[in-house]
């Protein structure tokens, strides 16, 4: 499979503009001795922290991790949380254009670890009430003639509510544009390259599929609705599948253990952007992404993979 992996000079020229929900992963592990007295609940006495990038700043990680160049274009909040990632990013090198929105709260998910089991997750957001990236438009037009590919990754946090201007412009640029969807309305991403929707998320657009042909079918009317190059679906344990002119390809899963999904889709959109960059056909990547995709899970919580560990 390595065969068609470009040279890690190729990879290293590849630009990838990642635009969508940033949000703060921070993790409490500690050990669980005893039953708390005051509720039916374990008592965690934690013993470790740890913050990483999540959202779209964890597809820009992804990006980077595999040795392309990755840009985050991004609106956070004024707070702790967004000071917190603005140095994490720092410490990656991961090259940022911060809008800053004081009515912004930026998004934060603490999950508890104990015993090597997520004990409780505990999130803190807001959902704006107008569109946050919107003042960003000039700075994205300047930024994507600047880059090889664009990821809009969406987290249905309010974000990306508006991006058909955005995904316009790129597609005007000649650039790829590859997003990770949420939600129930896809014709805001009207015009994209590739959308890379999960089993739940495909069905939530155009019902439960009777088989193959019948999914085959399905795929193909929503890309010809909404003018898309191509669709992959992503399908866990069944692996991935892509839609396209040629028809159908179908990439099955490779046999890991599965430790953590968390991000998993993350990975899958980052290797196919950071392929395309560097001159890759989506059909020559779709395999590549399904390897990484198939490393990532096998570590804990938000991770990535480096262009060592998809050569091997």
């Amino acid at each position: 499979m390595n065969l068609l992996l470009p040279p890690k000079q190729r990879l290293a020229a590849s630009r990838v503009l990642v635009v969508g929900d940033v949000m703060l992963d921070r993790y409490w592990f500690g050990a669980v001795d005893r039953i708390s007295p005051e509720a039916p609940v374990p008592v965690v006495r934690v013993t470790r922290e740890d913050d990483r990038l999540g959202g779209a700043a964890n597809v820009a990680v992804n990006v980077q991790s595999l040795g392309a160049q990755a840009t985050l274009l991004t609106v956070v909040g004024e707070d702790d949380a967004a000071r917190r990632l603005e140095q994490l990013l720092q410490q990656r090198g991961i090259r940022t254009v911060l809008g800053r929105d004081p009515q912004l709260q930026t998004i934060m998910k603490l999950r508890v670890i104990g015993r090597s089991q997520q004990l409780i997750r505990v999130d803190f957001e807001n959902t704006p009430d107008h569109e946050v990236l919107g003042q960003m438009l000039a700075a994205f037009e300047s930024e994507v003639a600047q880059h090889d590919a664009v990821i809009f990754s969406d987290y249905g946090k309010g974000g990306l509510a508006h991006i058909p201007r955005m995904i316009e412009c790129a597609r005007a640029a000649g650039k790829p544009v590859l997003v990770d969807p949420k939600g129930s309305d896809y014709t805001r991403y009207a015009g994209a390259s590739l959308l890379t929707p999960n089993r739940g998320e495909l069905a939530l657009i155009t019902g439960p599929w009777r088989d193959e042909a019948h999914l085959a079918e399905l795929a193909q009317a929503m890309r010809q609705r909404l003018s898309l190059q191509a669709l992959l679906l992503t399908r866990s344990e069944e692996g991935m599948t892509l839609f396209d002119d040629a028809g159908a390809r179908h990439v099955p899963a490779e046999a890991r253990e599965v430790f953590d999904v968390t991000g998993a889709g993350d990975t899958v959109v980052a290797a196919l952007a950071a392929l395309v960059g560097a001159g890759l056909s989506l059909r020559d990547a779709v395999p590549l992404a399904n390897h990484a995709a198939a490393l990532v899970v096998g570590k804990f919580g938000t991770a990535s993979v480096s262009y060592d560990e998809l050569a091997a």
